[in-house]
């Protein structure tokens, strides 16, 4: 039995139509029996859910607590911890329903299960297989944590100097504006269920009337999707709607706020980076539920996001500590450990779409290139962005969304593009899954910088982004929060 290897965000065509991973709108897309829900699926995304929160809190509040100076150690701790709560209440009144209904629109969905109306205990979606289902809440909960940690991966950027204030009105009016559409944009698809049953419908059809109605419900089914869905971008686990997106937000917001105060003058060095080393490890850990999760299903096609994640992490830590030995002279933890969360970015959206060989691959050629944006690029324009939050997650998402239309390719190692319509693998066109890899890209980057722009302007008018010079000088624990991190 050949294994069907869901592909999470493709299709401008039937031939393109492909299983996207993280995210489906299957659940209001089914065929008419339904997809059935297994209870060994339904364990894992429950469980994948729980690893995608470690990898937020406690996992990346202490990578970035760790990497800033110990007088606003704590300010990013509450940074990323009320990030969290703060999006988890927004995705169930408004944001799931936005990210993952049909709309008029294909950049946004509706309104129609806002406050999760309609949801229950009993509500299923669709996995990548058709006829095979999990509880709608427990991929609502999976998905609340994708949402959650995109925001917070942003705050590394302002980190040490925007004021509570912004960063508490930014986070909600980003969510919402950016994220939200992003997320409709590349996972909102019919679902496998509506085409192979449209598809069915027009198989055994007999008349040319009922043909015609046929095609049309197939047609219909095939343009029920987000825009760059449409495109036949492809993006397992969030390259675009993670990485990109908050690598840009970073970007616009270290550029708008300004660089710390004695930015390239003063020493600012981490305060602890045994404190990093966890908050890496757990990132790793926690990686497996944000990609293998993605997969929907515990089968095999989880097993090879599996070791993807495994694989090409190891390979981008090794190649950012070993070319940082060849240039600097010395090996440095920091290194190996921003290689690996590189590593974990560029695979994300490639995870169920490459083989292991490519994924290795793709992890040697981002830990080289990420160390080029944090350390040549980010001093050359001189923008402050404090922990290379563009230069990893925005960089390496980049080389990531490219490369997963390279490595998808079957004479690759590739699992190539699933065709719901068809009922197998779809034919693999380079130079066309490239552009339409590119032109998600390209995409990302305006809706997050554009959009990342304005919401900020508009929080500098209503609050300010930054403390004062003095309150800055003194902490951000202290003045923020009224409290430290370390009472010695």
């Amino acid at each position: 039995m050949s294994l069907k290897i869901p592909n999470r965000a493709a299709g401008f065509s039937a031939a393109l139509f492909c299983a996207m991973v993280s995210a489906t709108a299957a659940f209001a897309q089914a065929a008419p029996a339904g997809p059935t829900v297994n209870k060994g699926d339904n364990a894992w995304l429950m469980t994948s859910a729980i690893l995608v929160l470690l990898m937020t809190i406690p996992g990346l509040a202490l990578f970035y607590g760790g990497l800033v100076r110990t007088k606003n150690m704590l300010s990013v701790l509450t940074h990323v911890f009320y990030t969290v709560c703060v999006v988890a209440l927004i995705w169930v009144i408004y944001g799931y329903s936005l990210a993952f209904t049909g709309g008029s629109t294909p950049f946004v969905g509706g309104f129609s299960k806002a406050f999760l109306s309609g949801i229950t205990t009993d509500s299923v979606g669709g996995t990548f297989s058709v006829g095979v289902g999990v509880s709608e809440l427990a991929f609502v909960c999976f998905q609340m944590t994708f949402a959650a940690i995109t925001p917070a991966l942003i705050v590394g950027a302002f980190a040490e100097r925007m004021k509570f204030a912004a960063v508490a009105l930014f986070v909600p009016l980003w969510v919402t504006i950016v994220y939200f559409p992003m997320a409709h944009m590349v996972w909102y698809w019919a679902g496998p269920d509506a085409i192979d049953a449209a598809a069915k419908a027009l198989a055994a059809a007999t008349d040319e009337a009922a043909k015609k109605t046929a095609k049309d419900a197939l047609d219909a089914a095939l343009a029920d999707g987000g825009q760059i869905f449409l495109w036949g971008a492809i993006d397992f686990a969030g390259g675009t709607v993670v990485h990109i997106n908050a690598g840009i937000a970073g970007l616009v917001a270290a550029i708008m706020v300004g660089k710390r105060t004695g930015y390239g003058k003063d020493i600012i060095a981490p305060h602890s980076l045994t404190m990093t080393m966890i908050g890496a490890s757990l990132l790793w850990v926690g990686w497996f539920g944000f990609n293998a999760g993605s997969n929907l299903e515990a089968t095999g096609g989880a097993a090879l996001a599996m070791t993807n994640t495994f694989v090409a992490t190891a390979a981008a830590a090794l190649s950012w500590m070993f070319a940082e030995w060849i240039v600097k002279g010395k090996p440095s933890l920091l290194g190996a450990l921003s290689g690996a969360i590189a590593g974990l970015v560029a695979v994300t959206p490639a995870a169920g779409f490459s083989g292991p060989m490519g994924a290795i691959v793709l992890g040697l050629v981002v830990g080289v290139v990420c160390l080029f944006f944090c350390s040549v690029v980010k001093h050359m324009f001189g923008y402050d962005d404090s922990l290379d939050v563009f230069g990893v997650h925005g960089v390496g998402g980049i080389v990531g969304a490219i490369g997963t239309g390279i490595l998808v390719n079957p004479a690759l190692g590739g699992s190539g593009i699933m065709d719901y319509a068809a009922g197998k693998i779809g034919e693999y066109d380079l130079v066309t899954q490239v552009i339409s890899q590119s032109k998600g890209v390209l995409l990302t980057i305006a809706w997050s910088g554009i959009g990342t722009a304005v919401l900020l302007f508009i929080v500098s008018m209503v609050v300010g982004l930054r403390v004062s010079t003095d309150k800055e000088r003194e902490g951000l624990d202290i003045t923020d929060h009224g409290e430290r991190a370390y009472n010695m």
